[in-house]
């Protein structure tokens, strides 16, 4: 008679969670609305002529905000108010805690579950957030794009983590409400959950077994 092994189950993931749009409420557009009398298509437009995404972009990868305002503002004299203010009063684009999810954080910190946050965020700013959020202080490891030189959805960001932490892919569950940067976790072989709602990602986490008790 062989007596087969005994099976021990897997141990729980790192969790390594994006910062805004899973933690934090950030978004830009309160800041810019009042700049265009409440009219969407002309906030919208301004977006889209200074390619706010790939502007922004650089500041999460470590370019002075001065420099790059005063830069744009030349381009586009039209736009310098919203555009300066983006410089004085960024905090204003973070309206608080998405609190369900923090909530969420809380249980896994109880748990002793390990817990990182990978996020594109300027160097500038993101110790506004630091000197804000207390929870921002229950995480082992924070890595923030400005502060490393690093972006997603590049797989140099990932890599980057990986060896800092010295955890494989796959032992690794990486949140984030961005699809590109999921996409780009799943090919280096992260398991992910694609963060849509914080009903959603309870939802997941009970699925896979990775609820702790509240």
């Amino acid at each position: 008679m062989s007596l087969s092994k005994p099976t021990h189950p897997a141990p729980p993931p790192a969790f390594v969670f994006d910062l805004g749009g899973v933690l934090l409420d950030w978004n830009p557009r309160r800041l810019f609305r009042p700049f265009f009398d409440g009219d969407p298509a002309a906030l919208e437009t301004f977006l889209a002529e200074i390619d706010f995404p790939n502007w922004n972009a650089q500041l999460d990868r470590g370019r002075p905000i001065a420099e790059a305002v005063a830069e744009l503002s030349r381009r586009f004299p039209h736009y310098a108010a919203p555009l300066q203010a983006y410089h004085l009063r960024w905090g204003e684009t973070v309206l608080g805690p998405i609190q369900p999810v923090v909530d969420l954080l809380a249980r896994l910190k109880r748990a002793g579950r390990p817990l990182f946050a990978l996020s594109n965020w300027s160097v500038e700013t993101f110790p506004l957030m630091r000197a804000r959020y207390d929870f921002l202080g229950w995480f082992d490891r924070l890595f923030i794009s400005g502060e490393i030189g690093l972006i997603k959805p590049d797989e140099a960001i990932f890599r980057f983590f990986l060896e800092t932490i010295g955890r494989r892919a796959e032992e690794c569950l990486f949140i984030d409400d961005s699809q590109v940067n999921i996409a780009a976790a799943s090919r280096l072989g992260f398991q992910t959950i694609h963060f849509l709602s914080p009903e959603q990602l309870t939802g997941e986490l009970a699925a896979r077994g990775l609820l702790p008790p509240p």
